[in-house]
Order: structure tokens, then C-alpha cells, then sequence
């Protein structure tokens, strides 16, 4: 997040530039890396098509006391994705595709996807509630009331992911720090060093990453927002679903031994006498129970129902030897 003021001039031309020459040299392309900076660009660039659907510049700036009083999601949301100017765009989207690509490539692109959703409502989250918990303390200014953009707080819960587990260390500034507190230091520095950012823009995306891992670390079946994405996305296909199984029935079909049932494959299996399982025809003995195949009964057709006394008719407890001697359980 920022508040700065100004323009700068014909940094868009060398972000383009950078991000293809980095894009074009990695050998697995990280295709929501590169949607978000396109998005971000977009945004800042305004063309006209985007105007009946963006909301003017003034009215998406995040402000912790006009959301809680209007209820005003699109400052909520839309405030990470502007930028005041070329330097503050040019700078965050650097730091994006830096890491996004480092993250996109380990994670997968689904993940990652789930990943920068969640970080975007966490930051943006805790941000809000940070701002709103300092009116307990009677200090209400300027954080309530300060108005900021930018995606940089996204990006520091994605350095906080980014280096989690990392045992390295980093230079930072002219400074040498634990690669894993980097976010930290940086949180510092910028604010003493870089006039107009928002401190707790950048605080409450520290805190969304440390949140994530624990989130991500305490859930042993897997990471939560891509079951999420998940169930939403079947969620919005089930009608497709359905119409192709409508237009498209199945076969129905019945397995045996290890192919299936049905169709033109019926006339290439034995069923066992003796323990009624389906076999292929190039078996000479029951799968399941280990009974000699009749050639008399022929190929799909089955026998007649085994009786008292007959010389295929079998035991419970016959069978059941059977099968522990073939499958030695």
C-alpha cells in the first residue's frame, strides 16, 4: 500500500520489458504471475473499455473508517490492484514478478492462485482490523482515517511465505538480516527511509502470511483455499455436468477379474461354477476361487446352478479354504 502523489515517466515501457525478457527465459511459465501484472497494469492504465466497469480512482482508495461505515467492499478489494503512479507500479510489480515466479513454480499455478486470494482478503483484513483496534487506545489518526492503494501488501505476506523456511541470510539496504525476518526489517527500514507508505498496510500483510502458514501448517489434508477453489469451481460447472451426462449416457457396465463387463466383451469371459465370479477367457482357472474352467458351458454363458451331490458343487467352507490357499489371507 501507498499514499505518494505523482506521476513518473515511461517506467510501464520498462516493466514490459523486463517482465518479457524474464517471462520468456524460464522454461515453465508462471501464467498467474503474469495475469496479475497484466491486471495491475491495466488498471493503472485505464483504457477506455475498462471505464463503465472500474470505479473511479477516488472511490476505490482503502479507508479503514469509510468501509466500516458504508460497507464499502470495493475499497476493500479493489484498493490492492491501484497505484498512484509509473514508480509505484513499476517497483511492485518488479517484487511481484520476483516472487510470484519463485512461489508459482513451487507451489503450482492452482495453489498459488488460492494462495494470492487468500493473502489479498487477509492483508487487506487484518489491515482494517488493526486500524479499527487502535480506536480502543484512543489513537484514531492517522491510521483510521488514512486513505492508501497498492498491491505491496500482498507482497510482503508472499515474502513471509516465500522465505518461511529459509536459513539464509539476506542483504537488506546495505544490511545483512536472517533471510526468514527480512519482511520485518523491511517493514522498518521503508518506514523510516520512505516517505507517505502505509505502515499498517504493510504490518497487516506480514501478519496475513504468518497467518497462512499456520492456516496451511494446521490443516494436515492439504492446503484449505484450493479445497475451496476447488468446491467453488465444481460448484459453478455442475449444470455442464449434468447436461453431459443428460446428452452423453454412459455405458453401463459391470467389472470383472481386472477388465470390465459389457458390450462386445461379454463373449470373451467364463463365469466359475462354483463361486459364480466372472473370469476372461484367457483363464484357465477361477480367479477368485481356483476352480478348473468347463469348456462344456461355452464362452459368455453360464452354467447351470450347482446341486446337492453334483461334482462342481462346493462347500461354504470349501470355498472359503479355496480362496485363503490362492490369496494367502
Amino acid at each position: 500500500m501507498d499514499r505518494r502523489r505523482g506521476r513518473g515517466g515511461g517506467m510501464i515501457g520498462l516493466l514490459l520489458i523486463q517482465a518479457l525478457s524474464e517471462y520468456g527465459r524460464l522454461e515453465r511459465k508462471p501464467p498467474v504471475t503474469a495475469g496479475l501484472i497484466a491486471a495491475n497494469t491495466l488498471i493503472y492504465l485505464r483504457p477506455k473499455f475498462l471505464d463503465p466497469i472500474l470505479p473511479p480512482f477516488n472511490h476505490v482508495l482503502f479507508n479503514p473508517h469509510l468501509i466500516l461505515k458504508h460497507k464499502d467492499l470495493k475499497r476493500f478489494i479493489l484498493s490492492a490492484f491501484h497505484h498512484i503512479n509509473e514508480p509505484h507500479l513499476f517497483y511492485n510489480m518488479l517484487s511481484l514478478l520476483w516472487k510470484g515466479t519463485q512461489l508459482e513454480s513451487a507451489m503450482g499455478s492452482i495453489e498459488y492462485a488460492s494462495m494470492v486470494a487468500a493473502l489479498v482478503g487477509m492483508s487487506q483484513g487484518i489491515t482494517l482490523l488493526l486500524a479499527k483496534g487502535l480506536l480502543l487506545f484512543d489513537y484514531d489518526s492517522p491510521y483510521y482515517n488514512e486513505y492508501s492503494v497498492g498491491f505491496s501488501g500482498v507482497l510482503f505476506a508472499m515474502k513471509v511465505v516465500l522465505y518461511s523456511r529459509s536459513d539464509d541470510y539476506t542483504h537488506l539496504y546495505g544490511l545483512v538480516v536472517p533471510t526468514r525476518y527480512a519482511a520485518w526489517a523491511e517493514l522498518v527500514l521503508v518506514q523510516m527511509f520512505v516517505p507517505g507508505v502505509s505502515f499498517l498496510g504493510h504490518l497487516g500483510g506480514i501478519l496475513a502470511g504468518l497467518l497462512y502458514l499456520k492456516l496451511t501448517a494446521s490443516n494436515s489434508g492439504g492446503n484449505p483455499f484450493v479445497k475451496i477453489i476447488t468446491g467453488v469451481a465444481r460448484f459453478m460447472s455442475w449444470p455442464f455436468r449434468f447436461a453431459h451426462g443428460v446428452l452423453v449416457p454412459s455405458q453401463r457396465s459391470r467389472v470383472f477379474g481386472r477388465g470390465i463387463l459389457g458390450g462386445s466383451e461379454a463373449e470373451n469371459v467364463w463365469r466359475c461354477g462354483a463361486c459364480t465370479y466372472d473370469n476372461t477367457s484367457q483363464s484357465s482357472v477361477c480367479e477368485m476361487c481356483g476352480t478348473e474352467h468347463d469348456d462344456d458351458y461355452g464362452g459368455g454363458s453360464s452354467p447351470p446352478p450347482p446341486t446337492t451331490g453334483s461334482s462342481q458343487a462346493i462347500s461354504v467352507e470349501e470355498l472359503r479354504q479355496r480362496r485363503v490357499q490362492r490369496f494367502g489371507q
